[in-house]
């Protein structure tokens, strides 16, 4: 185990160690998968939370939680419309339907997404 120096800055009487957290790299603001995740962390994994902080490692895990949440959303709204034939032509001929089965669609997936990956 590498030997770590410590410094230290004195005010008045004491001396406080020079601690800081690992900088983190810059990502763009988080989407809605994203910040549910983390809400979620923060209230019901508060340890987790806590270490991913500390490391370093937290907007990372949010950013790909984010970004595999968006893929699975794709993916799996474009199956479901394949299976059930929802396609261009329905939109044209019967636009409320279209609506109603790509609401359906979404709904399921975000209940995937919410199950198997935001709540874990």
């Amino acid at each position: 185990m590498p030997k770590t120096e410590i410094t230290y800055t004195q005010v008045g009487d004491y001396f406080i160690p020079d601690l800081t957290l690992p900088t983190e790299e810059e990502y763009p603001p988080l989407g809605k998968y994203g910040r549910i995740r983390l809400t979620y962390l923060k209230e019901n994994k508060k340890a987790q939370y806590s270490e991913m902080l500390i490391d370093g490692t937290l907007s990372r895990h949010l950013h790909d939680i984010d970004k595999q949440a968006n893929e699975i959303l794709e993916q799996t709204i474009k199956a479901f419309a394949e299976v059930d034939g929802c396609d261009e032509k329905l939109k044209v001929t019967d636009q409320m339907k279209w609506v109603g089965l790509m609401n359906n669609y979404r709904h399921c997936a975000e209940e995937i997404i919410y199950k198997e990956l935001i709540y874990i």
